[in-house]
């Protein structure tokens, strides 16, 4: 099973793609970024993450979605942008038909380091030891794309 992690957002927006096979260690397929240029119109930047991901859909064939969700914001209008994003990544990965799983930040703390508060780096670290990487993924949105991914694999494994 593949699983396309997705850490949205407008200006960085992380995507990841793990496979998962019975017995075996998640293997890392792909990883990176959409990035879209800072004072460039909303509408041309959400345009341009719709166009990035069904790439990534289109390249490497996941069978799930799994994607974080926005707990809360202190800023409100970071907030809606990120809303924004989630929502075209949602389109495109319902236009290919994909299941959409959704994890809040704290789901995805808990399950991968046990502690719901756990920092940043200590997510990341766990990211590394899951996929047997010599280095934590750069940049951090696709680091956390991975762990949204890895999240979804270990949350249904029983399924």
């Amino acid at each position: 099973m593949k699983v396309l992690g997705i850490d949205p957002g407008t200006g960085i927006l992380g995507f990841g793609v793990v496979e998962f096979t019975e017995g075996k260690k998640a293997k890392i397929v792909t990883a990176g970024v959409v990035r879209t240029p800072a004072h460039t119109p909303l509408h041309e930047r959400l345009v341009e993450i719709y166009d990035g991901l069904k790439e990534v859909i289109a390249e490497t064939s996941p069978d799930i979605v799994s994607i974080e969700k926005l707990f809360f914001a202190q800023n409100i209008t970071t907030a809606i942008s990120v809303s924004h994003a989630r929502g075209v990544a949602m389109l495109v990965a319902a236009q290919a038909e994909l299941p959409i799983f959704e994890y809040t930040p704290l789901q995805i703390k808990q399950t991968l380091t046990g502690y719901g508060r756990a920092d940043k780096k200590q997510v990341q670290e766990m990211v590394k030891l899951h996929l047997g990487l010599k280095a934590i993924p750069k940049p951090d949105d696709a680091a956390d794309a991975l762990a949204t991914a890895i999240t979804h694999n270990l949350m249904n494994r029983a399924l």
